[in-house]
């Protein structure tokens, strides 16, 4: 998963998800990575605060863990929402606005977490570690802030080291003379934080010392915290987690006037209803209702029909005959909601709805397209040499090798016994030549976004050693390049491009392949929505084996999509493999390879990857990749004639 410039590992991702709906019981309650730690109550959302981003693993993971329980064992149960209501509104109409928000956030983590450590003493190790970078963290800021003269953020910085202290003796070496004089001012208002009970204990100490700073201090340039709740300004209960169980008013508040002493009675038809109950009388479903009167009755019975009632035949799915236990050609009724004019289609994922494939046009070479080509190919002519070699003798291989336990052809002194004791009659075996063809196809699909300015070069020569060997080998391929316009891309409207620079179908004539040097960086990539649509391109192909390989710089980046593009192209590349399409990735770098890249690679690919550090390698380390797959698909190929 991608967030700003950081790969984050989808399990740990999908483990924090589990977190959150374990510990809060709420089964529809999502997981986030956000600028902050807070809860969203509108999107029913728990987010992790980008902060522990670019730490190592252990402290990373524990910032996180600390970030969600935090939010569901603390501000869920023990955040007063009328007394936090009450301070926003009051900072809201203060100078010192941004300051106050942060300080009240950082108290009340503070006296929440120790609830929360009483509860849950295995937390105590998340909770340690989350200090312990927080003070270096906020001792490093302190610095900074001195230096850049931002006296309300070094005040910030000392007020949380004061706090989170051990020591009696607080020292602050190179801190501002009247920032220290200031804190020692608020002394005996932060002595009151550790007495503070309630959120609204909390609120009142940041709202004193707001007054004490006075017109002093402007408001902090940085943000560190946020407010831990965002909701809208209703309240209807005290705690967020009567907020997030809550069932909506009925819109009428009417009640139904019945009699103590009135009864009815009831008849519970049970054998052969079916029979009984007269046109009129038939019992449907129920649904929950937010309109209608109150009611004394208790349970959720039938009801009988009324008028209006076949509107209900809408809810009705859909059935049809099939052939015996086959279900698989019937649609359901979800599929029939994505076909319609009116509902966008999930056809290529849920992340990818709005996402549309256009057509690039690809223009006619022109003659600096050839010379360009020419030069290329001169420069890779001893790869495709040695793969082309390599491949002609194992197809040699493949036309002289011996084809036995046929029904016909020439007949096998080593099958004779078998004849006799286990009538054998596949006892015969042929030597005559196979065709070369190869019952294969293949794809290259290649990212153009901004990010491949400085590696279009050499992935250009990587397409020319692809298209030259296998149109040599006649086998039918094309190279695609592919970006989204992130100008042109809307909440409802992503359109995503495809430049189709050898198609299928004329990938094998003479003069193909100068199209190849139109590649050029564009602007995004949405790489899991091109590989499905490339891959159902491959599934319309007759050939048997299909090969689709993916050049990329790793980094899924478009509209709404860089916070689950990863897990987005994961599922993508599985749903291929699945279909029998056989996926691999080839991450294109021209510097060394930091660990979260190839850890970003193993996440979408699996080990069907390749990683090249030096863009000067990639025609070698691509040809090692092409002579794989061409002697595997041999061998397949071999091994079904037999």
């Amino acid at each position: 998963m991608k967030f700003k410039d950081t790969v984050v590992d989808s399990r740990l991702f999908l483990a924090l998800e589990d977190l959150v709906v374990i510990l809060s019981r709420q089964a529809d309650l999502r997981f986030d990575f956000q600028y902050g730690s807070f809860i969203d109550m509108k999107k029913r959302t728990v987010t992790a605060s980008s902060f522990w981003h670019h730490y190592p693993e252990h402290i990373r993971k524990a910032g996180y863990q600390s970030d969600v329980i935090l939010r569901i064992l603390g501000t869920l149960h023990h955040t007063s929402l009328k007394e936090w209501f009450d301070f926003k509104q009051t900072v809201n109409r203060s100078p010192l606005k941004n300051f106050l928000i942060q300080l009240f956030t950082m108290f009340e983590d503070m006296r929440i977490e120790e609830h929360i450590k009483k509860e849950r003493p295995g937390s105590r190790k998340w909770f340690d570690i989350r200090r312990q970078t927080f003070i270096r963290y906020f001792e490093t800021q302190l610095k900074t802030n001195v230096t850049r003269g931002y006296k309300t953020d070094e005040l910030f910085c000392l007020i949380y080291l004061a706090v989170t202290s051990t020591s009696p003796l607080l020292t602050f070496p190179g801190a501002s003379t009247g920032q220290i004089e200031t804190l020692k001012r608020l002394q005996p208002l932060l002595q009151l934080f550790f007495d503070a009970r309630s959120t609204g204990d909390v609120a009142d100490i940041c709202l004193s010392i707001g007054s004490r700073l006075g017109d002093v201090y402007p408001d902090s340039m940085n943000r560190y915290f946020v407010f831990p709740i965002l909701m809208e300004d209703t309240i209807s209960h005290e705690t967020l987690i009567d907020e997030l169980t809550r069932a909506d008013a009925l819109e009428q508040d009417d009640q139904e006037n019945i009699d103590e002493g009135e009864g009815f009675e009831e008849k519970l038809p049970a054998y052969h209803r079916e029979n009984e109950h007269g046109e009129g009388k038939q019992s449907f479903l129920r649904y929950e209702l937010d309109r209608g009167i109150r009611t004394n009755l208790i349970g959720d019975g039938a009801r009988e029909t009324e008028d209006g009632d076949q509107a209900m035949a809408s809810v009705q799915g859909s059935s049809g005959k099939s052939n015996e236990t086959d279900y698989t050609s019937l649609e359901t009724l979800e599929e029939k909601k994505n076909d319609s004019p009116s509902a966008p289609s999930a056809r290529y994922g849920t992340q990818n709805i709005h996402a549309h494939a256009l057509e690039h046009e690809v223009q006619s070479p022109s003659s600096e397209d050839r010379t360009a080509y020419d030069e290329c190919l001169s420069r890779i002519h001893l790869e495709k040499q040695r793969l082309s070699r390599t491949i002609d003798k194992a197809l040699e291989h493949k036309q002289n090798a011996t084809r036995e336990h046929l029904l016909m052809g020439r007949l096998s002194k080593k099958r004779l016994l078998p004849l006799i004791i286990e009538n054998e009659s596949r006892i015969f075996y042929k030597k005559d030549l196979e065709s070369k063809e190869m019952d294969a196809v293949f794809s290259l699909l290649i990212d153009c976004s901004a990010s491949m300015a400085d590696k279009m070069e050499e992935t250009k020569k990587a397409a020319i050693l692809f298209h030259e060997v296998l149109k040599e080998l006649d086998i039918p391929h094309s190279v695609t390049g592919f970006w989204e316009d992130g100008f042109d891309a809307t909440e409802k409207y992503q359109p995503n491009y495809f430049q189709r620079l050898i198609p299928f179908e004329r990938s094998l004539e003479r003069k193909k392949g100068p199209e190849i040097m139109q590649l050029e960086p564009r602007e995004d990539n949405r790489d899991g929505f091109s590989i499905r649509v490339t891959a159902e391109q491959l599934m319309h192909r007759d050939e048997n084996q299909k090969f689709l390989l993916v050049f990329t710089d790793g980094e899924p980046s478009a509209f709404n999509y860089q916070d689950n593009g990863m897990m987005d192209t994961r599922e993508a590349v599985l749903a291929a493999r699945k279909q029998g399409i056989e996926v691999i990735g080839i991450f294109l770098s021209d510097a060394p390879i930091e660990e979260y890249e190839a850890q970003l690679m193993e996440n979408i690919y699996g080990k069907q990857h390749l990683l090249v550090p030096d863009l000067s390698e990639l025609p070698d380390r691509f040809s090692s990749v092409l002579k794989r797959l061409l002697l595997k698909m041999i061998e397949e190929t071999l091994e079904a004639s037999r």
